[in-house]
């Protein structure tokens, strides 16, 4: 290397030259040494559980991210809305197609059912598709499934309309596991879990309006022409707004941005498909025990939401004849405290980082409130219920975006639907348990037994949460890139630090710290691999330094092989 070179290099800086650095990471096993006359750059490397050293690659947040949110918000929520359509007003469809109750819950609970075979091709789809595609699919089955129910305002109808029911809940399985996805490839690391819990939102705000309207739209009449009258005008209302979404969503929504936002789903989009196996990936998720205690207690929490919300119409009733209209508003109630919980909750976890410790205090207080809900039922006010209801649903329905984001960080770097759909096919299992078996506490033995009973198990789930490890590693994956950076920076102090591109397959990328007269470029070839065992260094190839002018007239360009 040119000893001019050198010269102006420490003109650059000045007469204090960069200090040695050492610098040590946890990612991989391979040194690289640089020697600028008197300083060096030692990058060591050593184990870490969960990633390796990756190069830092340059990432942007687009603004049109909060379009791809509110495009998956209106689907979920129309989705949503048709899933309590029935339930709300039980006692009146029960009446109008001379059914029984469990028939009734029945178009509830298929939601959960179809979900339990359908979501581990769905997770295929999504891993091997991509979210465009499952997002269209899934709003093609919630829009087709309404215009089939616009036909069965009849008494004689109800087999047509429980198809029209399953064809929406097909729909359903290419929902719930996709707000932690979107927020990873779309959000930064310090909006990441306020955006899945936006994400959450727009399924609650869908429930909320499925308790408000049905009771308000199809009012407890005699008439049975008149009753069938409101009940196809609410239909009708719902298949449009389906349609308007769908037309929505083939017209704008997107994959993912042209960069990452974040270093952690830089390294992500390094995986080759080649390289990844979906089943390897399943094998891990079972095998990782933190991971599979949450989607028990998961799926206990959630499970035990969904049968309140399926059943709330019955315990209303029971205790409060004739108050279809406000049970409908004490389920308002719920879902609006849950939303508030759920946002309140993202934009603490994107501040604090305390996954495990949020999700523990989160689901004690969900003990809680529905203790204080069971007993506090049978008093005979309504308006304590609207105050016990809203405090359940700020906690129980709060924690839906902490168990997404926390499977993420333990599950880091496998598929974010992969993991939220395990969290959300124990969240259905559970429900139809807790459903049908509530349901039949309540017939037999009252309100207050089958309360009781959800509350055994959420206390199950609170003890099972405490012995979950809190292993963040999307969080180690992120720290990573900033130490890169800061070890860069600390080298060069006096340069400005950018990031460049990576060329898609060829394992180049390139780090700039530069001054106004020059740019180093720091060059990495990686073999990027997914690892099933023990930690194996990823880095391999030639690894080099080139110095490239900002002025090429005036500077040469020159090349240093790292030692």
């Amino acid at each position: 290397m040119s000893h001019k070179w050198l010269d102006s290099l420490g003109k650059t800086w000045g007469n204090n030259s960069p200090p040695p650095l050492r610098r040590e990471s946890t990612m991989g096993e391979h040194n690289h040494h640089l020697s600028l006359g008197d300083s060096s750059l030692t990058l060591e490397s050593s184990n870490l559980d969960t990633t390796q050293l990756f190069p830092l690659m340059e990432t942007k947040l687009f603004k049109r991210r909060w379009v791809m949110l509110f495009l998956f918000c209106a689907y979920s929520m129309s989705n949503a809305f048709m899933w309590l359509q029935y339930s709300i007003i039980s006692n009146i469809f029960m009446c109008f197609y001379n059914i029984d109750a469990l028939a009734i819950d029945w178009l509830s609970m298929i939601y959960f059912l179809t979900y339990i075979p359908l979501i581990l091709p769905v997770m295929w789809l999504l891993d091997t598709k991509g979210l465009r595609d499952v997002v269209l699919v899934g709003c093609a089955f919630n829009c087709i499934g309404a215009w089939i129910k616009t036909g069965t305002a009849d008494p004689n109808m109800f087999a047509m309309t429980f198809f029209g029911q399953f064809v929406c809940s097909v729909g359903t399985v290419y929902i719930l596991g996709i707000p932690s996805r979107l927020a990873s490839l779309w959000f930064g690391q310090q909006e990441v879990s306020t955006a899945c819990s936006i994400g959450v939102l727009g399924n609650q705000l869908g429930i909320a309006i499925g308790f408000l309207l049905p009771p308000i739209l199809v009012p407890n009449v005699d008439n049975m022409d008149e009753l069938a009258y409101h009940i196809r005008v609410m239909f009708y209302i719902s298949a449009g707004v389906a349609t308007l979404i769908f037309i929505l969503v083939v017209i704008a929504f997107q994959e993912r941005p042209e960069l990452p936002p974040t270093q952690a789903q830089a390294q992500a989009r390094n995986i080759l498909p080649d390289e990844y196996s979906y089943t390897a990936s399943i094998m891990r998720l079972l095998r990782n025990k933190s991971f599979m205690l949450l989607m028990i207690s998961y799926g206990l929490n959630v499970g035990a939401f969904y049968a309140v919300s399926t059943l709330l119409n019955r315990m209303i009733i029971d205790h409060y004849p004739g108050e279809e209209v406000n049970a409908g508003r004490i389920g308002l109630t719920i879902v609006i405290a849950g939303m508030v919980g759920s946002l309140i909750c993202g934009i603490w976890l994107d501040k604090t980082k305390t996954y495990k410790q949020t999700t523990l205090v989160v689901y004690l207080l969900s003990l809680t409130g529905m203790l204080v809900y069971t007993f506090t039922l049978n008093l005979g006010h309504l308006w304590v219920v609207f105050v016990t209801a809203g405090g359940l649903g700020f906690f129980m329905t709060g924690y839906l975006p902490l168990g997404f984001e926390f499977a993420v960080e333990l599950t880091y770097p496998e598929s974010e639907g992969t993991s939220s759909g395990l969290l959300n096919c124990s969240a259905q299992i559970f429900g139809i348990i807790f459903t049908i078996g509530q349901g039949k506490i309540i017939d037999k033995w009252g309100t207050l037994a089958g309360n009781i009973f959800l509350c055994i198990f959420l206390l199950l789930g609170s003890i099972i949460t405490g012995f979950i490890k809190s292993d963040l590693r999307r969080q180690k994956a992120n720290q990573q890139g900033k130490a890169q950076v800061a070890s860069v920076s600390a080298c060069f102090p006096y340069m400005r630090l950018q990031v460049g591109h990576c060329h898609a397959g060829c394992g180049l990328h390139a780090l700039w710290a530069g001054s106004s007269d020059c740019i180093l470029t720091l060059q990495f070839t990686h073999s990027v691999h997914r690892t099933t065992g023990p930690q194996r260094p990823v880095a391999s190839g030639n690894s080099d330094f080139d110095i490239n002018p900002l002025k090429p007239k005036h500077t040469p360009a020159r090349k240093l092989q790292l030692m």
